[in-house]
């Protein structure tokens, strides 16, 4: 909407784009404080910075990728994260004929300075795209390291504390899920 220069948006209009009853809309809303008022509406930029404060994406993150594969460069190239005030501040691998490569801005590191780097870089949240074989070491590496949100596209079954968040991204059992659909 902001992209479109809307500057106002009415909870009806929201139920309409969101397929959500505009009153759930406005109470859901309404939990974390007052952003419109009756008959209207809601000012977008400001509706937009407030959800952001309350979702905590507000702010700057640094993203420390581990595997300089295909996906893991494919990752690093996304240009939306950082529109969304993520970026990839350090790519790893654990293949020498790796180390040094550009990608982007970035010279992938050997992953035995993960350690160090992600201090340096004050790196908050890991991807991993490496072989199941290594996931668990790498994720284990990353939390050794302060790293406590962590994105796996390892096809893998990663044990972490309860103070790391862990998100799975498993792209063969989306697509699987999607055939039902298909005729």
């Amino acid at each position: 909407m902001q992209d479109m220069n809307i500057k106002k948006v009415s909870s009806h209009e929201l139920g309409q784009k969101l397929d959500m009853n505009p009153a759930q809309i406005r109470k859901d809303l309404a939990y974390f404080g007052e952003f419109g008022r009756k008959g209207i509406g809601y000012e977008v930029s400001y509706l937009i910075s407030k959800i952001k404060e309350i979702l905590k994406i507000n702010r700057h993150i640094n993203v420390g990728l581990v595997g300089a594969g295909h996906l893991g460069i494919a990752l690093s190239n996304y240009n939306r994260f950082t529109r969304e005030k993520l970026s990839i501040a350090a790519i790893f691998d654990a293949d020498p004929n790796k180390w040094g490569m550009s990608v982007g801005h970035l010279k992938v590191q050997p992953v035995s300075e993960l350690q160090e780097t992600v201090k340096e870089k004050d790196i908050k949240m890991g991807i991993i795209t490496v072989p199941a074989t290594e996931a668990q070491k790498v994720v284990d590496q990353l939390i050794a390291a302060g790293v406590t949100a962590i994105l796996n596209f390892a096809p893998a079954t990663l044990k972490v504390p309860s103070h790391v968040h862990l998100r799975n991204a498993d792209l063969t059992t989306e697509l699987q899920s999607l055939a039902y659909y298909v005729d």
